[in-house]
Order: structure tokens, then C-alpha cells, then sequence
């Protein structure tokens, strides 16, 4: 019999709730997976190469001779290309190399929430900040999204409540490029209108920008950061989604005061080294191109999705087609439980995320749901709509067969 270590684990656990890896389901629309062909192979092959002949003695050191904020030469391609991309005014000096955005996620939660407290957040917003800031015992509130991004009248209205309940909000978290999962991008005068309400409750805002790379416009507003009084706002970057998730680099960049607070509680020994090597070797000059061809193959998966959903669902499913990005956020009548049909069709094959997990109020996501576009080929991309539609009109008479809806 093996030992049951068991017996000496913490009570206050949750649940285990890991299971072990079985390999991808057919169908698979969850997480924030990317097409494989757009991954640079050669390219980042190449970069490795140079990179490791040039100085990969540098290696022997933590920090590889850059220092605690990471490797100095990804760092200076980072505040140079948010510069031109984004209106922002950054140094390598005030870039903090993370990885990925979950741990963005965290080093500010570290620094600025404790127990109790509570962040305002979107209301239809990321599921992985809610999880983190319950993990921490804080709450959150939600504030409405439109075609413009955040509300900043029901945010005004939203702080002034929280303000006369006496609850301490200790920042407001926005993803204004490419909102996940709305897919929308929050316009200028929205931008500017959120930090005047910002500055009227004296709040600093987080912005996570993971998605900005990928508009399918050539341009994008500024960042809010770039519109900002200087300390104002943390902002959060990722190089998961312009060109490869598994790579877990992203970066954080804020005023020196807010950094020489976060960089003690990165307690990981440093972001993993080759692959800030590979990826400075590789931005410096392929950056721009790489995504101009990622956007061309995720639009033409976007308005597959888009079509296949429509078709499939009809006029049941309500689509906001996004304005860039890897995610379309869709919404079914009422009847629908969309957590029962992500169960449901995950034991067939179709990979979902549910919408209640993915909302501030849980009860306004149930009929909701988040599908990614990005990995699936377009033929998997129909089959698996398709297949998604059938059993839905299975559980929950939606959609209604005939019509170009429910093929028979």
C-alpha cells in the first residue's frame, strides 16, 4: 500500500481538482491556445543559435549579467516597441520581465490587495484575476462593458457606492485592447475619461494589454499607461499570444517605486533565460512582421468561427465578432446553462468555457460562453460549431432544427 501523505496535508486545501493529461479533446475552444503553424520555428531556431553563441556563458549567472528585472536586451525591445505600438514613454529601467501575464497577475495582487479588500473589474473579465483575488480573500465588483470598452459612467457610479460602504478598493483592473473575452477595444476618449474618474477616487489602475498586438487594425490606441501621470498605472504585456503561449514571458512596466516593491516577492530565481534570449534575438528584427502574418491567420479563423456559429446556432446565438485577438464571446437564450453544456460537450469532445466563469456575477455568464478560435483548423473549427450546436439542442431544445440552423 502506498503511503498516505494525505493525512499531512493542509486543511484549509481546496479540493484537488488537477487531473492527469490526456491530450487535447477533438474539439478544443478553451485557454488561450494559438494557431501551431504561426509559430517561428526556423526563425527561433536561428535566434537560439546566435543568442547562445554570442554570450550563452552568460548562462553561469542568474540574471544572465542583466540583473533581477530580467535580460536587458528583451527589456530595451520591450519599452522601444511600446513606444511606437502603444504612445508609451518607457525605459528598460522600468520594464520587469515576468512569466507570463498569470504572474503580472500576482506581483500586483503582492503588493497592492490583502485580505478584504476589493479591485473593480469588468464585468465580463479574464477568469484567471477573479480566481487569483479570491486565493487572496478579496472581492471583486463588476462595471459593464460596451462596444468602447469599460463604462466609466457606471465605474464613477460603481466607486461612489463602494466609497459609502466604507469598502476599500485598492485599484481598478481594465483590459482595454482586445478585451477578453469581448474582444472589443476601449476607444480614446474612453481611455481618458476612465483615468479622470481614477484620479477623482485617487485609485491606481492595472492595465493588462496581453492582447494589443492583435488588433486587426493596423493601429491601436495609445495605452492608457501612455495617457497617464507617471506611477498611475501598472501595465502588463505578454509575448504568449502575439507568438507563442507555452514560451511564458511577459513583462510588467511601472514607476521605479512599485517595481523595487514587486521585484522581492518574484521569489522564481528569474523568468526562464533561453527563452528571453531567444526572444530578444528574434523581436529585434522579425517582431513586426511575425504579426502582421499572425493577425492574417487568426482573422481568416475568426470569421470562420464567426460564420459557423451563425450558421449553426442561427439567430439563437447573439456574436459580437471581435476586433482582434484569439477569443469570440457568445451568448444563447435563456433557457441555456452554459455550464451544463461545457460538461456535457466536453465529454464529447467539444472544449468550451463556460461564461459564468469568465464574469464578475456568475448568474449574468450562465448563458454565456468564451470560445477560442486560435488552435483549431478552420475545417475543425465548423465540425466542432456544428457538433457544439447538436448536443446544445440535445440538453436545452436550442437551437430549434430546421432553418439553416440543426442540420438534419
Amino acid at each position: 500500500m502506498p503511503y498516505d501523505i494525505a493525512q499531512h496535508f493542509r486543511q484549509d486545501l481546496p479540493a484537488p481538482a488537477a487531473a492527469r493529461f490526456g491530450g487535447f479533446p477533438r474539439y478544443n475552444f478553451v485557454g488561450g491556445h494559438n494557431d501551431a503553424s504561426g509559430v517561428p520555428v526556423d526563425a527561433f531556431v536561428e535566434a537560439a543559435s546566435k543568442a547562445l553563441t554570442r554570450e550563452g556563458r552568460t548562462l553561469a549567472t542568474y540574471g544572465m549579467e542583466s540583473g533581477p528585472q530580467g535580460y536587458r536586451p528583451l527589456r530595451t525591445f520591450v519599452a522601444d516597441m511600446l513606444g511606437r505600438r502603444a504612445g508609451m514613454s518607457a525605459t528598460a529601467d522600468d520594464v520587469l520581465v515576468v512569466s507570463g501575464s498569470l504572474q503580472a497577475l500576482d506581483l500586483v495582487n503582492a503588493v497592492l490587495v490583502g485580505p478584504g479588500d476589493t479591485v473593480v473589474i469588468e464585468e465580463a473579465t479574464y477568469g484567471g484575476a477573479m480566481t487569483r483575488l479570491s486565493r487572496i480573500g478579496a472581492d471583486w465588483v463588476g462595471v459593464p462593458v460596451d462596444k468602447d470598452g469599460m463604462r466609466t459612467d457606471a465605474l464613477a457610479e460603481t466607486l461612489d457606492r463602494l466609497k459609502s460602504e466604507g469598502k476599500r478598493v485598492k485599484y481598478i483592473y481594465t483590459i482595454p485592447t482586445i478585451q477578453n473575452p469581448t474582444g472589443t477595444v476601449m476607444s480614446l476618449d474612453r481611455r481618458k475619461a476612465l483615468l479622470e474618474v481614477a484620479e477623482t477616487f485617487d485609485l491606481p489602475v492595472f492595465e493588462d494589454d496581453c492582447y494589443a498586438d492583435l488588433t486587426w487594425a493596423d493601429s491601436r490606441p495609445p495605452a492608457i499607461h501612455a495617457l497617464a501621470e507617471p506611477g498611475r498605472v501598472i501595465y502588463c504585456g505578454s509575448f504568449s499570444k502575439s507568438i507563442a503561449p507555452a514560451l511564458r514571458v511577459g513583462f510588467i512596466v511601472a514607476d521605479w517605486p512599485t517595481l523595487s516593491q514587486m521585484m522581492p516577492l518574484k521569489t522564481d530565481g528569474g523568468t526562464g533565460a533561453l527563452e528571453q534570449m531567444v526572444l530578444a534575438e528574434f523581436c529585434s528584427s522579425k517582431f513586426d512582421d511575425h504579426v502582421v502574418s499572425m493577425r492574417s491567420i487568426l482573422k481568416a479563423k475568426h470569421d470562420a468561427i464567426v460564420e459557423a456559429v451563425s450558421q449553426e446556432f442561427g439567430t439563437t446565438a447573439e456574436i459580437a465578432p471581435s476586433e482582434g485577438g484569439i477569443f469570440i464571446w457568445v451568448t444563447l437564450p435563456e433557457e441555456v446553462d452554459t455550464s451544463r453544456l461545457a460538461a456535457v460537450a466536453g465529454a464529447e469532445g467539444v472544449a468550451i468555457n463556460p461564461g459564468a466563469e469568465w464574469s464578475a456575477d456568475a448568474a449574468s455568464g450562465r448563458r454565456r460562453m468564451r470560445l477560442c478560435f486560435a488552435n483549431p483548423s478552420v475545417e475543425d473549427l465548423r465540425e466542432g460549431v456544428a457538433k457544439l450546436a447538436e448536443i446544445c439542442h440535445r440538453e436545452f431544445g436550442v437551437p430549434t432544427r430546421g432553418g439553416n440552423v440543426i442540420r438534419s
